[in-house]
This record gives C-alpha cells, sequence and structure tokens, in this order.
C-alpha cells in the first residue's frame, strides 16, 4: 500500500480527492475506471488511508495507529469487498458484505470505506442491492468501485456515483520510474513503457519479468531473419511462435512496435526515437530496404493476425499467413 506522494502521474485524480479531503466534501461513493494495473487500486488505498488519518490531513501520515493498520490491511474500518466466483460478484456478496455491514457504525474511524475491486463482475442483482445503499448511505459510508468497464454499470448506479477515468501516465515518468527503482538500462525500460502504453503497473511487470524478454528476444529474433527463412522453413518458425501461443497479442504488439521503428527511421533518419535502439543496426538496414508501403501492409497483416486469432481462425494458418507477408514486404 502507498501514499498519495509514491504514485506516478495520476495528479488530477490525487488533487480531486485530496480537494475533497480537504474541503470535507467526500462523496459517498467514486468510481475509478481504468484498465488493469493502471493504478486503480494505489489511488483507492491512498484515499482510504488518508480518510481515516488520525492527524487528518489530505495525504495518510503513515505512522499513526490508523495508518500503520491500513499498510498491513489490518484497518477495520477499509473494508475489502470479495467474491467467491471468479467472474461474477453476486447479489449475495453485496448484502452480505456491504448492506448488512454498513448500518453498523465505524469500529474506530471517521469513516467506514468499502473498496470493491473488479466492480465490472457486479450481476444486475448485486448492482440494483448496491443502488438501495448508494441511494441513502449513512453519513460515515464511502464505497469505492474499482472497474475496467464502468459503463457496464446500470444508469443509475453511474448517475450516483462520481467517475474518475484513469488516464495514461507519460512515458517520461515511467521511464524514469523504472531505471531508478528497477536499475534496468535505457532500452528496456523503453520497451516496457512503449508496450505498457501509460500504464505503470504492466510496465513494472514487464520491466521484471523474465518471461517478457525470452518473448522480446524471440519476436526480435524472428525479426532479424524473416526475410531470409526460406518457404520450406516457415514450419519451424511458426512452431517457434507457437511457443508464445497464450501470449500471442503481446508478440505481436513487439513486432508491431519493431515495424514502427523501422518506418520512423525511414521517415526521419532518427535514431534518438526508436524503442529498439540496441538494435539500431538491423533497423536501419530493414528501413533501407523496404518501402512505405510494405512496412504499412505489414502492419496491417499484424492488426488482421489478431483479429483471425480472436475469431479462433487455425493458428498455423494465421501465423503462416503473416509471416509470408512480412517476407514479401521486408
Amino acid at each position: 500500500m502507498a501514499g498519495f506522494k509514491d504514485i506516478i502521474g495520476h495528479e488530477q485524480i490525487i488533487g480531486h480527492l485530496q480537494n475533497a479531503i480537504a474541503s470535507d466534501k467526500v462523496s459517498h461513493a467514486y468510481i475509478l475506471n481504468g484498465p488493469d494495473q493502471s493504478g486503480k487500486l494505489m489511488l483507492a488505498e491512498a484515499f482510504a488511508t488518508a480518510l481515516q488519518c488520525e492527524k487528518k490531513g489530505a495525504e495518510g501520515c503513515m505512522e499513526c495507529h490508523s495508518c500503520k493498520q491500513a499498510l498491513s490491511h489490518n484497518q477495520p474500518d477499509i473494508i475489502y469487498v470479495r467474491h467467491e466466483k471468479p467472474n461474477t460478484i453476486a447479489v449475495d456478496d453485496i448484502r452480505e458484505q456491504i448492506n448488512q455491514d454498513i448500518v453498523v457504525k465505524p469500529y474506530s474511524s471517521p469513516y467506514k470505506i468499502y473498496i470493491v475491486d473488479e466492480a465490472e463482475k457486479m450481476n444486475p442483482s448485486a448492482q440494483n442491492a448496491l443502488l438501495k445503499t448508494i441511494e441513502e448511505p449513512p453519513l460515515y459510508a464511502v464505497i469505492l468501485l474499482l472497474t475496467t468497464k464502468a459503463d457496464s454499470f446500470l444508469p443509475t448506479v453511474l448517475s450516483r456515483c462520481i467517475r474518475l477515468n484513469i488516464k495514461p501516465v507519460p512515458d517520461e515518468k515511467i521511464r524514469d520510474f523504472l531505471m531508478k527503482n528497477y536499475q534496468i538500462p535505457d532500452y528496456q525500460a523503453e520497451i516496457s513503457v512503449a508496450f505498457a502504453q501509460g500504464n505503470v503497473g504492466k510496465a513494472i511487470q514487464l520491466a521484471a519479468s523474465d518471461n517478457f524478454k525470452e518473448l522480446k528476444d524471440s519476436a526480435v529474433q524472428l525479426m532479424k531473419r524473416v526475410k531470409d527463412i526460406e518457404i520450406y522453413e516457415m514450419g519451424e518458425a511458426v512452431k517457434q511462435i507457437s511457443n508464445f501461443k497464450l501470449s500471442i497479442n503481446d508478440y505481436f504488439d513487439i513486432m508491431m512496435i519493431w515495424y514502427r521503428d523501422v518506418l520512423m527511421y525511414k521517415a526521419t533518419i532518427d535514431i534518438n526515437s526508436l524503442i529498439f535502439k540496441e538494435q539500431v543496426y538491423e533497423i536501419k538496414k530493414q528501413a533501407s530496404n523496404s518501402s512505405y508501403h510494405g512496412i504499412q501492409k505489414i502492419l496491417e497483416a499484424l492488426e488482421k493476425a489478431k483479429i483471425r486469432l480472436n475469431a479462433n481462425v487455425n493458428f498455423d494458418l494465421v501465423i503462416e499467413l503473416l509471416l509470408l507477408t512480412i517476407k514479401e514486404n521486408s
């Protein structure tokens, strides 16, 4: 758990939440909406910690009894709503953990705070049960709904909550954070940042992942030699990619970043704008041997391959067709 000061980016949302605390205008219900690993839980926990802090500031002091309890996830008035079914938050989960519990006053704090992660999993019955509580909540109640799909909520739920949308964090902030805290070289940070698209949690996961490094190395080696692969060797190349079948969209994204580098260098002859700076020799070579039209066709083929695999078209067939298109246009 972290305080607001430890969170990378999200200044607008942090400002909104801290102003609500400072002006004593805390809403009874918030929706934090954004992709997986984008910082929703960190923001919710920092907000909850600050609200319950005994020093009553806009930031948790991390030293008082309440803050120490919050840090160890033992603060009795910060409640994490759980659900047994992996894909559903059922009506009983809401009734038992929120509706029936919320009538009991806080144990030791000014607020009783409920954090509902993966709130998009609430079925309509669960949402309607929650609606009864957020329509007439006790003064001490704060409900934080964390979701990747706020638009899936019932309009009546949306209208009674303050919605805060998580925005991408600027690349340079994530890059500096990774290099400072994970001691990784700049080119590795660049790849993680490009891949994460403003999502700090995903960037951290990628920077620390051996699996991602293996996947990236495999994709890069393939991109470097795909033009020289003979037709009879295609089966072996397809087999190599099939080792990463469960992460195939990530594999495709690495390939897309590679060809965007090729396109960028061809257009600008500027190595500073490249993500794969350590592969500059190969990028230059491919840029000089490829046409703009050919690179564009490769990028389009990668998008088509994603769509086809999502539609359950035969994996080997999709990959072979993709590799042939890359070979023809490299």
